[in-house]
């Protein structure tokens, strides 16, 4: 019973000191990468035309960006602005802490690194937060159930 419980525990330790090396390896990686990102970055006024969460094959980025992504990521949905930037229309691929401020109809300063949009501030006025469209259907959704709540009371 105990040499059960030592093997199992001497597994166990094993298996955190190979995550703990792993995760150093993954962050040393990404901070790196975000630092190559930092270094591209530039600034650039842009409309949003529209917003979608998409697969990449759907997106219509270029073939290039097509053929670097792991076959896994190819299906996977990321968040997709589809902009005008001057007289050219573009689809950019979006940081997700980002891609929830912004809404479609609205003229962007925002930081681009390739075509990974990191940063973005709202040219005239203050950044949306949430569509109106949507914002509206929840307050209406919210009364109906204090309404129900209502009925239900007085039950």
């Amino acid at each position: 019973m105990l040499k059960i419980f030592l093997i199992i525990l001497a597994v166990l330790v094993v298996i955190l000191l190979v995550l703990v090396i792993l995760g150093k390896r993954l962050q040393k990686k990404q901070e790196s990468q975000q630092a190559s990102i930092d270094a591209a970055a530039q600034t650039m006024n842009f409309f949003i035309i529209d917003k979608k969460m998409m697969k990449l094959t759907e997106a219509g980025l270029p073939k290039v960006v097509l053929e670097q992504t792991p076959k896994l990521m190819r299906r996977a949905k990321l968040p997709i602005l589809k902009v005008k930037i001057g007289p050219k229309v573009m689809s950019l691929i979006c940081d997700q802490k980002v891609f929830e401020t912004l809404a479609p109809k609205q003229e962007v300063k925002a930081t681009v690194s390739g075509i990974y949009v990191t940063g973005a501030k709202r040219i005239r006025g203050p950044i949306v937060e949430t569509d109106p469209k949507k914002r509206k259907a929840a307050e209406k959704q919210a009364k109906k159930e204090a309404k129900q709540k209502a009925k239900e009371a007085k039950k």
